[in-house]
């Protein structure tokens, strides 16, 4: 998905072990680990003359995770790819060197269903020695993601390694996301289970951190891997995303991501030319912003 005209200035506030802050990048903190953008998509309603529509648009540097909570996505992109996604199940697509996609709602609902579509576009860095590789796209069911029970608490491990297991969906660095979901008040540690920077995105409900309540539309980054105890209130509903951040600056424009300006550049301009590897059987195309 696009971030074409996506400018995020929200406040954000530091509590103790924690900073406090509406998605990413937001000013004091640009990335978690290796996770550069989250695009929060709803939860809207759709039909019965408004479906999702995403025109055919470039990435380069990065790995998009598409995942929703509700409703349905059709990817298709510059390999050929067509893919529909449903809840729970993961979008993995690798742009590396370059790649051009578009989302869709399904063809078969767009015919006056009224439904809710919610759910999140993330973005992955490549580590800087892959920024190049080409590019790939992966499909993993909800039935193959690991998923374990704590008490009240259920976990999914979307993508990368966490609490001793690992997700199939095929990551490049050290990163983890997990959802949470739990009916009573439970009682998080993530110290020991989760290697590298901690983002906590509060889908519903809330949490209290360092004393603090936090709650649903926040995420709350970690600053230390021994934080203070991180309680759940009942319903909540979390991700928890980060990694091991890497050692080099990553520059974004638009849905360019690359540890170098020129290779930002080159892509700009081979998007503006229509060189870009572009997709066969769509002739939409997402202009580049002034």
């Amino acid at each position: 998905m696009s971030n074409l005209g996506m400018i995020i200035e929200e406040r954000s506030r530091d509590i103790g072990d924690f900073l406090v802050g509406r998605l990413i990048p937001f000013r004091k903190k640009r990335m978690i680990g290796p996770f550069i953008f989250i695009d929060h998509m709803g939860p809207t309603t759709l039909g019965p003359n408004k479906y999702m529509n995403v025109d055919q648009h470039p990435h380069i540097g990065l790995s998009t995770l598409t995942f929703m909570l509700e409703g349905e996505i059709l990817h298709e992109d510059s390999l050929g790819t067509h893919q529909r996604i449903s809840p729970g199940s993961v979008n993995w697509m690798t742009a590396g060197k370059g790649v051009s996609h578009t989302e869709r709602t399904p063809e078969d609902l767009c015919n006056g269903n009224i439904f809710t579509a919610h759910g999140y576009q993330i973005w992955v860095a490549l580590p800087k020695k892959l920024e190049d590789m080409n590019p790939e796209f992966h499909h993993i069911s909800g039935n193959d993601l690991p998923k374990w029970k704590d008490g009240d608490a259920n976990f999914t491990l979307v993508a990368g390694e966490g609490y001793g297991k690992k997700s199939p969906v095929p990551t490049f660095s050290p990163l983890f996301m997990v959802e949470i979901k739990n009916t009573s008040s439970y009682q998080l540690n993530v110290h020991g289970n989760l290697k590298g920077e901690v983002g906590i995105c509060i889908v519903e409900g809330g949490i209290v951190a360092c004393e603090e309540e936090i709650t649903k539309g926040n995420i709350v980054i970690s600053k230390v891997e021994d934080t203070c105890k991180i309680e759940l209130k009942p319903n909540s509903h979390l991700l928890l995303f980060g990694g091991e951040p890497f050692p080099e600056e990553r520059h974004i424009y638009w849905n360019f991501v690359s540890t170098s300006k020129k290779k930002i550049e080159d892509a700009k301009n081979t998007w503006v030319n229509k060189t870009f590897p572009m997709m066969e059987n769509d002739t939409t195309y997402v202009r580049l912003p002034e």
